[in-house]
């Protein structure tokens, strides 16, 4: 029990002294914080994609895919394909049809407005029950595009970041005219980086005939998409995968999350051992300032373990303030911050927004909290081997 309460005590004098010793502390936190700050805005990246991507997907919606594709741009379903998948056990039905929507997907160029580049953009053709396999998306402004008419509704992220997407306005892909006519929301998934018109129109105006990509459908519940898989499997007339929308949207985040993060934690790692000798610097600092205090508190009885204890802790303490610092920069330049990437797998624009999460943010601390343990060891063990009588006849 004394030893804790000597600990306590030296801790406590030590963070009482700080302003003495503000220049070096300063160095020691700012460089945690530039720690902090570049791990949670660059990992916030993936996080953010990962977020938009996953929010498309449903566990009780399925997606129907021609075998072997791993995504729906390089898919292709014949019309009879597509009707054998609707009639399949397992989905929801309104009244005796199916939940289903059987879509085309395609890629238009279109000019961002930051950049003033053009980018590929996902235009989707979809069948009227589109919406309801999606109950996430929504009409937020203007109308629902008309069957059979060159017309588009467009998600609210794609609005934001491309140019030529009002409401009201036309646009041009090709040889054909598209007259946007309304604004939907999708709870800020991927779906909202799309442009959506009707599938027979969208066949039509690129020459594809009756065929789709792939085939969404409204599952009765989460475990019948075993009974539906099993159903397509054994039926000689398709070729198909089936996956949950949640699984096919996860295999498509993966790819740029993983390489995020593998540039991410290398360069946090970097700027981590830089900041280990910055706080090295700091506390060899104070403990050459406070030599004398240090043999003062020896001679009036305090122990080396209590003295290496207390080091430690305003290491540590200096981190974690760092860190707190470069966590707080972090949320308040990038959380939110919208910005588009192109999906390898889709080859097309994703519209998303940074997302300093509570689960990174406690990451970062984690790591300003190691760097800090490092970075007043060292220093710590100095402090306790401080010769007393040495010290004490410089007071």
């Amino acid at each position: 029990m004394a030893g804790i309460q000597q600990v306590v005590a030296v801790s406590w004098l030590n963070i009482l002294n700080l302003p003495q010793r503000i220049a070096t502390s300063l160095v020691a936190v700012i460089g945690v914080a530039a720690v902090v700050l570049v791990f949670a805005a660059i990992l916030s990246m993936a996080k953010g994609f990962e977020r938009t991507m996953v929010a498309a997907g449903s566990d009780d919606t399925a997606i129907i895919l021609r075998s072997g594709s791993t995504a729906e741009l390089n898919s292709g379903l014949s019309n009879d394909s597509a009707l054998i998948i609707e009639n399949s056990p397992g989905i929801v039905k309104e009244g005796n049809r199916p939940i289903t929507s059987a879509e085309l997907y395609v890629v238009v160029d279109v000019r961002k407005k930051s950049t003033d580049a053009d980018a590929n953009v996902p235009f989707r053709g979809v069948q009227p029950s589109a919406m309801v396999v999606r109950p996430n998306v929504r009409l937020v402004d203007g109308r629902l595009f008309e069957q059979g008419k060159n017309e588009i509704i467009v998600g609210r992220a794609a609005q934001l970041e491309f140019d030529g997407l009002e409401v009201g306005s036309t646009i041009r892909f090709g040889q054909t005219n598209w007259a946007i006519v309304g604004t939907f929301e999708a709870d800020g998934s991927v779906s909202e980086s799309e442009l959506w018109t009707d599938v027979r129109v969208l066949q039509g105006a690129y020459r594809r005939g009756t065929s789709y990509q792939s085939v969404r459908v409204k599952l009765d519940n989460t475990g019948s998409i075993v009974t539906l898989k099993e159903t397509l499997d054994a039926d000689p007339r398709v070729d198909v995968d089936v996956m949950s929308e949640k699984d096919y949207y996860s295999s498509q985040a993966e790819p740029l999350s993983r390489f995020i993060r593998l540039i991410g934690y290398p360069l946090t790692i970097l700027m981590a051992i830089g900041a280990v000798f910055g706080a090295l610097n700091s506390m060899y600092s104070s403990v050459s300032v406070r030599g004398k205090e240090i043999a003062t508190l020896r001679a009036l009885g305090f122990g080396p373990i209590s003295v290496l204890v207390s080091t430690i802790i305003e290491s540590t303490v200096l981190a974690l303030a760092g860190g707190l610092l470069g966590g707080a920069a972090a949320y308040l330049l990038f959380n939110g911050f919208r910005v588009s990437t192109l999906n390898g797998a889709s080859f097309s624009q994703v519209v998303f927004d940074f997302a300093v999460t509570p689960e990174l943010l406690v990451q970062g601390l984690a790591a300003a909290a190691i760097i800090g343990l490092i970075g007043g060891f060292f220093p710590a063990i100095r402090a306790a081997r401080l010769p007393v009588a040495q010290a004490l006849r410089e007071v």
